[in-house]
């Protein structure tokens, strides 16, 4: 699966199906790398035990002659939130110690980034462009991973890292060092009142500065006044009140966001 030069909803869109791909279970992913065109699978997972707040961290890592993607999986909506809104949560120092990171996602990360560094190092034999994607949880560790592939591990700046519904996951320091050194490979997607990317509370960890919004109508727009985002995400909260779920909840879910990109495509 080859994504087509300058054609960026082509690659949001297949980026978002990725990260969807990592909430399957390993055959499932083995059996959807191969219909992609991608032979080569490494699962990459590793079981916590209490309290961290986790059970586990799972990503993979798929490659062609082409190309080579590491996808995140994210967690429930419930559990996030609860892990995030604790204001106890220390921060520890980010990649090759610049800035500071939420220190649940730099323990995520710990737990499986060798295997990740291990299988790019592995498949990365044709000068593949690399790519990180991951919603929720796994959008922080993409970006993080990304962090780290280029600060500490490989030097090797990929060639885009696509987020869907990311949390704050860093400080001001990592993040302006993100924006200098991705500038336009670093995609960071938020659908309309998704609640997980205003947590953790500001000001300690934030965001960089690529917003790609997802409107109430399902469009995507890379910038959008103030007053408007909010009398948007209005529209958007009292679009269905009868609900059994809140809107946050709902523009949460990775497939709303697979829906976007694929009405966006062009």
């Amino acid at each position: 699966m080859s994504l087509p030069p300058g054609r960026r909803d082509w690659r949001a869109c297949t980026m978002a199906r990725a990260a969807d791909l990592a909430y399957k279970d390993e055959a499932t992913v083995e059996a959807t790398a191969r219909a992609w065109g991608l032979d080569r699978v490494r699962h990459h997972r590793t079981r916590f035990t209490p309290p961290f707040p986790l059970q586990d961290t799972q990503a993979y890592t798929i490659a062609s002659n082409e190309m080579i993607i590491t996808g995140f999986r994210g967690t429930e909506h419930a559990q996030i939130r609860d892990w995030l809104s604790d204001v106890a949560t220390p921060p520890r120092p980010g990649p090759a110690s610049t800035g500071y990171i939420h220190y649940g996602f730099g323990e995520a990360l710990d737990s499986v980034f060798p295997a990740v560094e291990a299988a790019l190092r592995e498949f990365r034999d044709n000068d593949q462009s690399v790519w990180f994607t991951g919603h929720s949880l796994g959008g922080a560790l993409a970006m993080l991973a990304g962090c780290r592939i280029y600060l500490e591990a490989l030097r090797l700046q990929a060639d885009g890292i696509y987020t869907f519904g990311q949390p704050h996951t860093c400080d001001r320091l990592l993040t302006a060092s993100c924006n200098k050194s991705f500038k336009d490979r670093l995609h960071r997607y938020v659908n309309n009142n998704d609640d997980v990317p205003q947590l953790p509370p500001e000001p300690v960890y934030t965001h960089v500065d690529t917003l790609h919004y997802i409107d109430s109508t399902g469009c995507i727009r890379s910038a959008m006044p103030a007053l408007a985002t909010l009398g948007d995400r209005l529209k958007g909260a009292t679009a269905d009140l009868l609900a059994p779920v809140g809107d946050g909840l709902r523009d949460h879910s990775i497939t709303r966001y697979i829906t976007a990109m694929e009405k966006n495509l062009i």
